[in-house]
């Protein structure tokens, strides 16, 4: 048995519409932006938004993305 989870979804159709795995990260190796975590949080990006989110990130470090994530 392969323990690589990749072979598993590389040989599976891809559907429309669905994010292929290849594709998907969480990000766990680098360091998230403001612009990062203005969109996790579903919120439109403006000046207003991305000056949040730094703050947030200044504050919090990479917590903050985490926080609004599943």
């Amino acid at each position: 048995m392969n323990e690589d989870p990749e072979s598993v979804s590389a040989a599976a159709p891809e559907a429309r519409g669905i994010t292929p795995d290849r594709l998907l990260h969480t990000g766990a190796s680098d360091r998230p932006s403001a612009e990062d975590l203005v969109l996790a949080s579903g919120r439109d990006l403006n000046p207003e938004n991305l000056e949040w989110a730094r703050r947030k990130l200044a504050e919090e470090g990479r917590a903050a993305l985490d926080k609004q994530l599943p």
